[in-house]
Formats: C-alpha cells, structure tokens, sequence
C-alpha cells in the first residue's frame, strides 16, 4: 500500500481536507468536476513562475471560490492588484460565471511543501543544473525548515544518458503506512532537451496526534510547526553543550600548553 497509492488520497478525511469543496447531483457532477480540472491546469500554465502549492476550488449558489496557495503571492496579485482582477475576468469566461472570487494564500516555508520543492528541482533539472545536486540542497533545505524526513525520486535519462533509469535519495524517515503521519507528497515532470524527467517528493512534516481541521484552506497544522521547532530547539542545544564539553575536555587533557599560549597572547 505505502507504494502504490497516493499518500495524500490514502490520508483524505483522516488528517488532510478535500481540495475542491462542493455538492453535485448526479447530472451536473461530471461537469462541475472537468470545470475544476481546467481551472486547475489554466492556473498553473498561466502562472507559471507563481510557486503554486495547491488550487482549493469551493463552490456556493452561484459562486465559485478559488483559493491559491503559492509562495510568491506578489507576482499572482502584481502592481495594485491588477494581475488578480486580469485572472478573475479570465476565469469567468473560462466558466461562463459572473461571481468568481480568488484567495492568494502565502506559504511561509516553501522547503516544507512538496509541490514546490518538486518544481524547483524541475527549474533546476531544466536549466541543467545537476539532478543530484539540486535533489541534495532540496533535502538540506528541507530538514534545516524541520521536515522529519524526505524522499525524492528521479527518473528518466537521468544527466542526458541513452538509457532511462530511476534513482532515489531520501534521509529521516517516511513512514508511509503511518495515516497520522502528516506526509506531503507531489509529482512533477522536467521537460528537458533529451525527453521527459519525471520527479516524485515525499516529505515527512510529523505526526499529527490531535483532532485536525480538515479544511483545505488550514495552514501548516500547529501540532506538527510547535513540535519540529521545539526538536529543532533541543537538538541545537544539546549539540552544542557536547561540543562546547568535548573541546572543552580536549583543551583540559592537553595540559598547560595550551593555557601557556593563551597567556602568552593576551599578555
């Protein structure tokens, strides 16, 4: 199960919301369902350096609500908001709807969300950047933020090779199977000159013990930010009380030479 199935659709209901948010009768659900896939894929063509983490899509009486995640919030809104309202008339064509209103939501740790971390090793894949390289500084970013573990897998002619191979490098733990564990997860494709790279991000942001809002809209969980920065408190410390100790004991073992010199230059 850990392998084969999506370990955001496995988690629906139990720690994670439904990102499109509506009701639909058995004669207009299919329609609504294909309308939510072209908003979907316009929006990420359309802002394309945007850093788009996720599209919720919520629909009322006659009005459609469209929230965007994404990093960069200031390309999507541009000067005086003038950017939003030219999406906004462009998505109540796309819909044949009056009443459509967009939500920029800001990510405030990029390196802690899949889809981005996916996207910028493709950037960087596309601009032949080497693959391992970019995987490398995406897991360091990532467990630096607080991550507990990540795994990312690359796949395709890897480096411009004739045959297509899969590779993967992952560092902390990813327990798949674990349904309370918070685990983001996307899939992302470099197109590159030599054919197609398809990437996949697993990252590992915690458990998450208490009752959660399964709104979609929901930030960060503060159950999974409140424990990895207390962790990372811990460890910081504690690291540095051994090293402080170790040189300390080391300085201690040597003998007076070590205090003669030190005296001898402050003298």
């Amino acid at each position: 199960m850990g392998q084969k199935t999506n370990p955001i659709g496995a988690r629906l209901g139990i720690i994670r919301g439904w990102e499109s948010n509506w009701f639909g009768s058995k004669k207009d659900y299919s329609s609504k369902l294909i309308e939510d896939h072209k908003i979907r894929t316009y929006l990420m063509a359309r802002i394309n350096k945007g850093g788009i983490s996720k599209i919720v899509i919520e629909r009322t009486l006659g009005k459609l609500i469209v929230t965007i995640h994404t990093s960069k919030p200031g390309i999507i809104i541009g000067k005086g908001g003038n950017e939003v309202d030219r999406i906004k008339e462009e998505l109540k064509k796309l819909t044949g709807k009056e009443d459509v209103q967009i939500n920029i939501l800001e990510i405030r740790r990029p390196e802690l969300d899949a889809m981005i971390v996916g996207d910028t090793i493709a950037k960087q894949i596309e601009n032949r950047i080497n693959y391992k390289r970019a995987i490398k500084m995406a897991i360091a970013s990532a467990l630096r933020m607080g991550a507990e573990g990540i795994k990312i897998k690359v796949s395709g002619r890897l480096g411009g090779a004739e045959i297509a191979r899969t590779e993967e490098i992952k560092q902390g733990r990813t327990p798949l199977h674990t349904l309370r564990m918070d685990i983001d997860y996307a899939n992302v494709f470099a197109l590159t000159v030599y054919g197609k790279i398809g990437i996949k991000v697993w990252i590992c942001k915690g458990e998450v013990l208490a009752k959660r809002d399964l709104n979609p809209n929901f930030i960060g969980g503060k159950e999974g930010g409140g424990l990895s920065d207390r962790r990372d408190h811990r460890g910081d410390d504690h690291r540095g009380d051994r090293r402080g100790g170790d040189r300390g004991g080391r300085g201690g073992d040597r003998g007076g030479r070590g205090g003669d010199r030190g005296g001898r230059s402050r003298n």
